[in-house]
């Protein structure tokens, strides 16, 4: 990706004519490479995952995980959610699907929990920008995040906490449809997903790889340290509140993420921030409350929150 480098210095220090080293020349520096190293490999990451994406339809899922054991199903719902990142409008449909095949709630749930988490265009994003060790703790941690709260709410047996006309709905064949057919029909519905997802994220993109630039050039090292430090012992569980109402996801997080892992700021901080971002926005949490009742989404909010500060505290203890 040092074309992106190339392109970005000779924009600002040649063509702009800015001094290298200062704030301003940093941040737009930062803001060139990264929007045009992301939208390139957005378009081209979506294309290619929305063309196999076309083969493992939301219906073809829900046959996956119905009429299966417990032993198998779980590590199916996180599996299958970390290559099925359906975004937060599908929730409500999949999870009354789901339940009408006789997926077990915390089965359901574990795949919710683990499908807007590792979104798969990020992990490529991510691998490009941080490197591959980052994305694999990152992706490591949300599967067992994921395992970890379906098996909860599974024990908890909060069934009674689901909105009681969820249980009388018939959806049918036809609510969760099959995937495209044939190769031109899958070439078009990779075209399509270019188009609505890059669409849809471009706004995040730019959004968060802004964010990134201003923390970047701006923003003391020392600064961010004292309030997100290791100093302070509240810094995980603050990140994790930051992150709930910061409406954006994965792949509009990474530019933040790379900006405050190259301040110095602890892994384990930026890693709870990322992951509330992407598993406790608040469109998700508005959505889902249409079909649990306010106990059961609390409950939810409250396994993922929990999870996110350990995980944050047991990084920063190890990294």
């Amino acid at each position: 990706m040092e074309v992106f480098t190339l392109f970005a210095d000779w924009l600002v220090y040649g063509v702009l004519g800015l001094a290298p080293a200062t704030p301003l020349s940093g941040a737009l520096q930062f803001f060139v490479e990264d929007v045009g190293k992301i939208f390139f490999l957005l378009v081209l990451v979506v294309f290619v995952i929305g063309f196999f994406r076309s083969m493992l339809a939301p219906e073809r899922v829900r046959k996956m995980l119905g009429g299966r054991n417990r032993l198998f199903s779980f590590p199916a719902a996180v599996g299958l959610g970390a290559v099925t990142p359906f975004c937060s409008c599908s929730s409500v449909p999949l999870f009354i699907g789901f339940l009408e095949a006789g997926i077990p709630l915390g089965v359901t749930m574990a795949f919710l929990i683990t499908s807007p988490m590792i979104n798969e265009i990020a992990v490529f994003l991510l691998i490009s920008t941080l490197g591959l060790e980052f994305t694999v703790v990152y992706v490591v941690t949300g599967l067992v995040v994921g395992l970890v709260g379906g098996l909860v709410i599974d024990r908890l047996h909060l069934e009674h906490w689901v909105e009681d006309y969820v249980w009388k709905i018939r959806m049918g064949e036809s609510a969760l449809p099959e995937g495209p057919q044939g190769l031109k029909a899958r070439f078009d519905y990779a075209v399509d997903q270019v188009k609505e997802i890059v669409g849809r994220l471009w706004p995040y993109v730019l959004g968060g790889v802004a964010i990134g630039a201003g923390l970047h050039g701006f923003v003391p090292a020392e600064q961010l340290m004292r309030y997100a430090g290791p100093e302070n012992p509240f810094a995980v569980p603050l990140s994790v509140l930051i992150g709930i109402p910061l409406y954006s996801n994965a792949t509009g997080i990474i530019p933040v993420v790379e900006a405050l892992l190259a301040k110095g700021l602890p892994v384990g901080t930026v890693l709870a921030l990322m992951m509330s971002v992407a598993a406790l926005s608040l469109p998700e949490i508005m959505m889902l409350k249409k079909v649990l009742k306010w106990q059961m989404l609390a409950v939810f909010v409250g396994i993922l929150a929990v999870s996110f500060i350990v995980v944050g505290y047991l990084f920063n203890a190890f990294f």
